[in-house]
């Protein structure tokens, strides 16, 4: 059912297979892992298989590829499963969990990580800071609950030594806004004792100076602890991850004292380790106290205090209280206890922190819409060894818990739902492990009653007591049977579906017990350091008042687990089955019984039954013609049918899907995912056509109100317009209603400021008025008057303000010698009546004193005579005698100013 791979690569979905059987399924398998497939799918579960080397499938191109794209139309991949359970959680609000799991090695940390970046690339398109945020919170702290919760083992290069389960908190739109995380059964014992990221990374990577105030130096050989298991070769760069981690705890908010303080956990559980105990008579000492003196520092309390805690147990007895000395195994046993106690709380307290830091705060659904949340569940996995401790007995318990979900949610609800729809189902055997998860919890018959039982005796009860219980009430167990194995080990054995576990009964009672001695609570709660004190708040107590017994490990983890299968059940749950190739991290080699025995356990074959014989996709009617009605003309907008049924057949039919679909009594099945996909690629066509549509009709409404906005806006203007113009001519009707009787004719009246649309009208008005003002004037003047009028107009016009003074106050009188020289004015009359008579003029034009300037700027005085027919130069010494004569026609150009006349035509220069 994925598109876009060709069959060289294998059935890229498990249900596609011809035939359904083990062989077919391993050889598909194994042909994928060799191409480089690592996903495949059975129907909508991803099976991964742990390709022990680096692939670039998990870029921003990887993730544009699966963003928003359905489950079947782009190759298997994890992405491809973190969408659908991302869009089953925003589309229909409903919380939906992720369950990874498989056995150690198999990928199942790796998984997680990438469906969580994925989570976060494809989330918070508009950058809001605070999403970043809590987006970056939920990244970091995967590093860190890594270093401190998982470890190196011969098998792993980074095995979660504890279960872990995260809500991602989601708002109305998809983004995140917090989260919370849940841990389950850290192996303390793997604290101290494994090789984990926290105390290696310390050693190899931490700074001198830190090392030096720690007291600890690089090599891991010098400390008990981590030597036991021997140096194990990793691809894992501690000095690398040191830093990262480091640099987490500051993101994510740890104070530098918090962080310095978790080092000296670290450094104080191996200095633990290098504790040794002897006897001098009676008396047991610590062989090298200096240790003491440096615990003593790293846990900021008295070095004396340290050593009555490793060396006494204080003993209530009715009112007295005594001290009591231990023996050298008491001693080994408390020091070893208080070293995973450290550790374990240690952890638990980074656990809290990063949720007080990530949890959601101050979120009202009311305001802020519904939360809701992805789950994801990265936990422990299914693994029988040689030898098998209580720690690997809760481990294998949690798996078949988680089994036994997946059996109910995926095999057995499967049936129950066709049944209980009446579509016919061939039944499917499956082994229901459910008798085992009850041989391990069912009350006063189970595993961890009877242990709990054999725990609150009086008395010593020893493993071998506590071997015997189980016997008496368990020995007719069809999956339980117990045997011995040499002289001093006792074996349980669980048979599985797969195959049968043994288990040594060796510290199941201490380690259900997980005592812990009162001092060394009061101890760590008495440190100066107040991180010490919120880890150990019972130490408050005093010996007396500590009457209450605690729950035992094993009834702790059981109420754990219970929690955890009922908040999955209620999610909409997906599953990533992953599945370890080979024991020693070979990217080649695919180990055909290694796979086979992963295979049958995790039930993967009997998936593929189901999904072959049941329907991919199912979903109440009023939903899916909710979701597909726009598809049909018979369904859109509403159906007039008579009932939902009904309505959906129709539009099946109408599609062409009704031979690949079945019809319950409130559910329609559909059996192929690829019709499924068809009738979602139907419906994102008719959604675009609709959005095409409405969007049409809503810019259709805005136009029209738009349109009718301008015209209401247009009717208002035009008459504010009107206004103005009657407002303005009023005022200009007012202004000159009396010009007639004015002396100026309204010349000083004030114009009052025009609207900007009448500014043209404004100026042709005042030219109407210059204009009857002027004829006002020159109706009176007398004909004389009246030329010479339009002579001085034409000479203002001809001089164009060249002359400054034009005489327009006055009369022009023309012939200024006369008026000018009233002396000289008789021999004027006699030289122009001689001319007047020798050249026969008219009459005089024009005639004035003028100065003549030669080449050598000699200045001489000068007469000017101007008649109708010539021009004369005269000097005004010799009774105006004529010096020249020129006949107009021969005159260019005549210029005047107030004390220079040129005339231009002169022959030779005059």
């Amino acid at each position: 059912m994925a598109e876009h791979e060709s069959l060289e690569f294998g059935k890229a979905d498990f249900v596609l297979m011809d035939n359904v059987c083990m062989e077919d399924f391993m050889a598909n398998l194994k042909l994928r892992f060799e191409k480089g497939r690592i996903y495949s799918y059975i129907g909508e579960v991803v099976v991964s298989v742990n390709p022990y080397r680096a692939m670039n499938i998990y870029g921003r191109d990887a993730v544009e590829q699966y963003r928003n794209r359905e489950l079947y139309e782009r190759p298997p991949h994890l992405f491809a499963i973190a969408d659908a359970a991302y869009k089953a959680m925003k589309r229909r609000n409903k919380d939906t969990c992720i369950v990874i799991s498989g056995e150690s090695g198999a990928g199942k940390t790796e998984a997680s990580k990438y469906i969580m970046q994925y989570i976060a690339a494809i989330t918070n398109p508009n950058q809001r800071a605070e999403v970043e945020r809590v987006k970056n919170m939920l990244l970091k702290s995967n590093c860190v609950l890594e270093a401190f919760g998982n470890a190196k083992t011969n098998r792993n290069d980074n095995s979660s030594r504890f279960g872990k389960y995260m809500d991602i908190n989601f708002d109305f739109k998809g983004d995140p806004i917090g989260g919370h995380i849940s841990n389950y059964l850290l192996e303390k014992v793997r604290g101290p004792y494994a090789q984990g990221p926290s105390c290696s990374g310390l050693l190899r990577g931490g700074p001198e100076s830190l090392l030096r105030s720690l007291h600890i130096q690089k090599d891991p050989k010098a400390y008990a602890y981590i030597k036991v298991g021997g140096q194990v070769k990793s691809s894992i760069n501690d000095g690398a991850d040191f830093k990262a981690v480091a640099d987490a705890m500051k993101v994510i908010g740890f104070t530098s004292e918090e962080t310095l303080t978790a080092y000296k956990i670290l450094a104080t559980t191996l200095h633990l380790g290098n504790l040794t105990f002897g006897v001098d008579g009676d008396v047991i000492l610590i062989q090298n106290p200096k240790v003491v003196s440096v615990i003593g520092e790293l846990l900021s309390t008295p070095e004396d205090n340290v050593e009555k805690a490793l060396l006494f147990r204080t003993v209530a007895t009715g009112r007295d209280v005594i001290d009591k000395q231990h023996t050298a195994q008491e001693a080994g046993y408390g020091r070893d206890a208080l070293a995973k106690a450290m550790y374990e709380r240690l952890f638990c307290w980074i656990v809290g922190r990063i949720n007080d830091v990530i949890e959601v705060k101050n979120y009202d659904a009311r305001v802020h819409g519904k939360n809701t949340v992805i789950g994801v569940l990265d936990i422990y996995g299914f693994e029988i060894f040689q030898n098998n401790s209580f720690e690997q007995f809760c481990i294998n318990y949690c798996n078949e818990k988680l089994q036994q979900l997946f059996i109910q949610l995926v095999l057995k609800q499967e049936q129950e739902e066709y049944q209980r729809e009446g579509i016919p189902w061939k039944h499917i055997d499956y082994f229901n492990n459910q008798i085992i998860v009850d041989l391990v919890e069912q009350q006063h018959k189970g595993i961890f009653s009877v242990l709990d039982e054999a725990c609150m005796n009086v008395g010593k009860v020893t493993d071998e007591v506590f071997l015997q219980g189980l016997n008496g009430k368990l020995a007719k167990h069809v999956h339980y049977t117990s045997r011995k194995v040499g002289r001093n080990r006792n074996l349980l054995e669980i048979s599985y579906f797969t195959e049968t576990g043994p288990y040594s009964v060796v510290g199941f009672i201490d380690k259900n017990k997980d005592t812990l001695f009162q001092d060394f609570k009061r101890l760590l709660y008495n440190s100066s350091n107040p991180v010490f004190k919120a880890m150990w708040p019972e130490g408050k107590l005093r010996i007396t008042e500590v009457t209450k017994r605690p729950l035992t490990a094993a009834t702790l983890f059981k109420n754990s687990m219970i929690s955890l299968v009922e908040n999955l059940a209620c999610k909409e749950p997906y599953y990533v089955r992953c599945i370890k190739p080979n024991d020693v991290k070979s990217p080649l080699l695919f180990e055909q019984e290694r796979c086979r025995h992963q295979v049958e356990y995790l039930g993967l074959l009997e998936n593929v039954r189901v999904r072959r014989a049941g329907f991919a996709y199912r979903q109440t009617y009023p939903r899916f013609l909710q979701r597909y009605k726009m598809i049909s003309e018979f369904t859109w907008p509403n159906h007039d049918l008579p009932s939902d049924r009904e309505a959906v057949k129709r539009l099946l039919q109408g599609c062409g899907f009704d031979h690949d679909v079945a019809y319950g009594k409130t559910k329609v099945f559909v059996r192929t995912p690829r019709t499924l996909f068809s009738l979602e690629a139907q419906r994102a066509d008719m959604l675009q056509r609709i959005v095409l549509f409405l969007q049409k009709v809503w810019r259709g409404t805005l136009a029209r109100t738009r349109c009718r906005r301008m015209r209401a806006g247009l009717v208002i203007l035009r008459a504010y317009r009107r206004y103005k113009v009657k407002s303005y001519v009023r005022e200009v009707n007012r202004r000159f209603r009396n010009v007639r009787t004015m002396k100026d004719h309204g010349r000083s009246v004030k114009w009052p400021a025009p609207p900007k649309v009448l500014r043209r009208f404004e100026e042709l008005l005042k030219n109407i008025h210059s204009r009857w003002w002027a004829w006002t004037l020159i109706k009176v003047l007398s004909p004389e008057e009246v030329l010479q009028v339009r002579a001085k107009v034409a000479s203002l016009e001809a001089l164009k303000g060249q002359r400054a003074d034009l005489g327009l106050q006055r009369a022009w009188e023309g012939n200024y010698l006369k008026r000018d020289s009233p002396d000289t004015a008789s021999s004027l009359a006699l030289v122009s009546g001689e001319l007047q008579r020798k050249d026969k003029f008219m009459r005089v034009l024009f005639s004035c004193n003028v100065r003549k300037i030669n080449h050598f700027h000699k200045v001489e005085d000068r007469a000017l005579l101007i008649t109708d027919r010539h021009l004369y130069k005269m000097d005004p010494q010799k009774q105006y005698k004529p010096m020249k004569s020129i006949p107009l026609y021969n005159v260019r150009r005549h210029c005047l100013s107030t004390s220079t006349c040129y005339i231009y035509g002169f022959k030779n220069g005059d």
